[in-house]
């Protein structure tokens, strides 16, 4: 064991524990938040830490755990594949040269195993899906979601669609989602990064610079680049060739906001200021990293294709330190840039509209 990793081990074990990353002890509740016993909102409560509580029209969902999934009388085999699913769900890094070209794992982002209020819980999109998505403008299913977060997320090539990889991680946020019903119409309690509350002052990469270095440096280092050791990811990469592409959804300043209120520094959930929050957010999202792979190979061209669906929320293509970020065809570790699985679909039965 390496000196990194001995003196960051401590600090992610700490942070594991104190933000529920691992299991839920207590069993699987699904309820609106004005239906939760006094005991409940006090167990959700210790779940995310200094969050608001449920309102009382909202969702409130603790998926099953790993545990419970053992003492299920599922079919082993059905055990199996969840199984699968979770381990890659929280080793991504597995798929690494393969599918994954960075040193993210779904895990880097969806907090406590996808299961956690305010931490990007995954459940929610085995229930919602399939529908609409602005950002490619047509309706989705549960494994093209899946193909997203390959493509930006990771930087990577997405698990071929009906892959064995492919069912087992839909599986796993399907067996998270245990109890919800299909196309639920309320509003999910911690579903996504919640946007922080508008900062006093507009967000700004100088100040967000003497804040990272303050409260996230120690993890994911001056330079941006996380730790590892080995080839173990201690901490993910927060920019450059080894984090996530310009297409990701957290490059958008206001979802890393609410990424970084709600969740970090790791294991001191909701102790920073909003306005640190966005400022944070506002100087990460300017660093350099690898390009979108929907790139036309015009950086202007590109960012007006995709602004009102995406970029209007990013840095991409604005100028920064004299330079216009994103003006660039490195595509990171990987020989290609766009995935060919990436399709465009149609609905009208080849009758388009006049």
């Amino acid at each position: 064991m390496n000196m990194i990793f001995k003196k960051f081990l401590p600090v992610a074990v700490a942070g594991a524990f104190a933000m529920g990353i691992g299991t839920v002890s207590a069993a699987p509740l699904t309820k609106l938040g004005k239906d939760l016993t006094d005991e409940e909102r006090e167990r959700v409560s210790q779940m995310v830490q200094g969050a608001p509580l449920p309102k009382d029209e909202e969702l409130v969902h603790i998926p099953p755990t790993m545990e419970d999934l053992e003492a299920s009388d599922l079919h082993p085999k059905m055990k199996e594949a969840i199984r699968r699913g979770h381990d890659l769900f929280v080793n991504t890094q597995q798929l690494r040269g393969k599918n994954v070209f960075n040193n993210m794992n779904c895990s880097s982002c969806h907090m406590a195993e996808g299961t956690m209020p305010y931490g990007g819980p995954v459940w929610p999109a085995a229930i919602d899906l399939p529908a609409y998505r602005g950002k490619n403008g047509h309706v989705n299913n549960l494994e093209e979601r899946i193909v997203g977060c390959f493509t930006y997320s990771m930087n990577g090539k997405p698990l071929e669609y009906g892959s064995d990889d492919m069912l087992a991680l839909s599986l796993y946020h399907q067996w998270l989602a245990t109890g919800v019903p299909m196309f639920a119409k309320d509003k999910i309690y911690g579903r996504g990064f919640p946007r922080p509350g508008e900062p006093e002052n507009a967000p700004d990469a100088v100040r967000g610079k003497v804040a990272y270095e303050a409260n996230c440096a120690i993890c994911h280092g001056e330079d941006g680049a996380g730790k590892k050791d080995g080839d173990k990811v201690i901490f993910p990469a927060l920019w450059g060739d080894d984090s996530y592409n310009w297409g990701a959804g957290i490059a958008r300043v206001f979802t890393l906001a609410g990424f970084t209120k709600h969740n970090m520094p790791l294991g001191k959930p909701n102790s920073l200021s909003d306005q640190d929050a966005w400022d944070i957010a506002q100087y990460v999202d300017s660093r350099e990293r690898p390009q979108d792979p929907r790139y036309t190979g015009d950086i202007k061209e590109t960012r007006e294709m995709y602004l009102d669906t995406f970029h209007k929320h990013t840095l991409y293509g604005t100028e920064m330190d004299g330079k216009i970020l994103g003006d660039h065809d490195n595509a990171g570790h990987k020989d290609f840039l766009k995935p060919e699985i990436l399709r465009s679909r149609d609905f009208t039965g080849g009758k388009k509209a006049e």
